[in-house]
């Protein structure tokens, strides 16, 4: 078994590592305060409050993307999405309905003044339904797919067919449910990043990692404003070369300030800190457990934060050629922008103890301002390893789930290890797959084959 990155992992594998790394966590800091709480810090509210909550939502239009839950930033962007393809789809429409009303008037104007037998003959024949005649262009037609052109899509049909069956509902009715009675998916989450932060840090990238001053130096809040208007709009904002990166990097630190639930939630804030004061493995260890904790979508956006501020720490000095001599000729300086620097301006927004807003919001101590700073600086420099699993905790994770959940570990196995099956297997339905482990199947044969399985997963 490999490393294999976070965000490969399905979501009922993320949902059982959560469970593994609070169990750990529980033993390497026993006086923290540890939990999977879903609904968050407020919890439960009466029936009362959520009425009062909505009138208000309805009266102040909220911001689409700034000031809003990182979830419904992503659910926004997610339903403009929809909506852009939606209107496309329409115009497209149009333009085609156009193009056979105009067709259909030329070809009238063109009919010979005779029997209907002339006219017939006058004009080409068509097929009698819009389908391709080749059809190499099924992904263009419009409404539900065939059978017929769903194998002609996928470059594997028996593949396409394999994810088919096991996310059928009646497929994956014995596992385990989370939340809202949802059952967990065997395929990996989408990427979930906000789409303002996505396209921040890549026009950065492009333009604004030899920028001297980066995130220091100050911008225009009138384009700044204009900018947080337009992505509050749910408009399909562009950065390109004519926006000034001071701008964007402004932009960026805004969205982040104002997330009402900073990256890091709060209710990890003190155990994040605390590693501050271990070294060494320990250290990392005890910060990718507490990664591991975090949502998807605060896990992926935060990854997309610090793989981001990786590349501006390695511009932070000048240009060098190969032989390690400064470049005077091509004169490209450095960001200045080290990788503490990036930690002293990015770690008041992601690691937050109270609400900027609230009475008790003080400033920081001395002591927790230099923990805050040297913790972002692992995360920067370690980001690659830590949002990495490790294969002893894939097996770990595996072991946990042949527990809980036999029925869907060997689709799990066959995923990861597709070598050990022989040709004969392979050639099983997928049916087969999903069902309860029996002496003799294939399981058996897998699980002799990997013998991780046969351990004790200890939780």
């Amino acid at each position: 078994m490999q490393p294999a990155a976070l965000q490969s992992l399905s979501e009922l594998e993320r949902a059982s590592l959560q469970e593994l790394a609070l169990f750990r966590l529980r033993e390497r800091l026993p006086g923290a305060q540890l939990s999977l709480d879903r609904d968050g810090s407020r919890g439960i509210r009466s029936i009362r409050q959520k009425l009062e909550s909505l009138s208000k939502d309805r009266k102040e239009c909220s911001p689409h993307t700034f000031g809003v839950p990182l979830p419904q930033v992503i659910a926004n962007d997610r339903a403009c999405r929809r909506l852009r393809a939606a209107v496309g789809r329409s115009r497209r429409l149009c333009l085609e309905l156009e193009a056979t009303v105009t067709s259909f008037r030329a070809r009238r104007q063109r009919r010979l003044p005779v029997g209907t037998a002339c006219i017939r003959a006058s004009l080409p024949e068509e097929p009698p339904s819009p389908a391709p005649r080749d059809g190499s262009c099924w992904s263009q037609r419009r409404g539900a797919l065939s059978v017929d052109s769903i194998t002609e899509l996928a470059a594997s049909p028996s593949q396409l067919l394999e994810a088919l069956q096991l996310c059928h509902p009646r497929e994956l009715q014995p596992r385990r449910s989370r939340g809202a009675e949802r059952a967990l998916s065997l395929n990996p989450l989408g990427w979930q990043v906000p789409r303002l932060l996505d396209r921040c840090c890549a026009h950065l990238e492009t333009h604004g990692l030899h920028t001297v001053g980066i995130f220091r130096v100050g911008s225009s809040k009138k384009r700044v404003q204009q900018l947080r208007e337009e992505f509050d709009l749910g408009l399909d904002v562009y950065l390109d070369e004519q926006q000034s990166v001071h701008d964007v990097a402004a932009l960026l630190k805004e969205f982040l300030r104002d997330l009402p639930e900073p990256l890091i939630p709060r209710e990890l804030y003190g155990a994040f800190l605390s590693t501050a004061r271990m070294e060494g493995p320990a250290q990392l260890e005890t910060l990718q457990l507490l990664l591991f904790l975090l949502p998807p979508c605060h896990s992926d956006t935060l990854l997309r934060l610090l793989s981001f501020l990786a590349q501006v720490a390695k511009h932070a000095e000048g240009s060098c050629d190969p032989q390690g001599h400064q470049v005077r000729l091509l004169q490209i300086p450095g960001n200045k922008m080290t990788v503490s620097n990036l930690a002293t301006v990015f770690g008041p927004n992601i690691l937050q103890k109270e609400k900027p807003g609230e009475k008790d919001a003080g400033g920081l101590n001395f002591e927790d301002s230099a923990a805050i700073i040297l913790v972002l600086q692992r995360l920067i420099e370690h980001h690659h390893s830590l949002f990495t699993v490790s294969p002893e905790m894939q097996s770990d994770v595996l072991r946990r789930l042949f527990q809980t959940d036999p029925d869907v570990i060997e689709y799990l196995l066959r995923r990861k290890f597709p070598d050990v099956l022989s040709p004969e297997h392979e050639e099983q339905p997928p049916s087969a797959w999903t069902h309860s482990l029996q002496p003799g199947s294939a399981s058996s044969e897998l699980f002799s084959n990997i013998s991780f399985l046969n351990l004790d997963v200890g939780i």
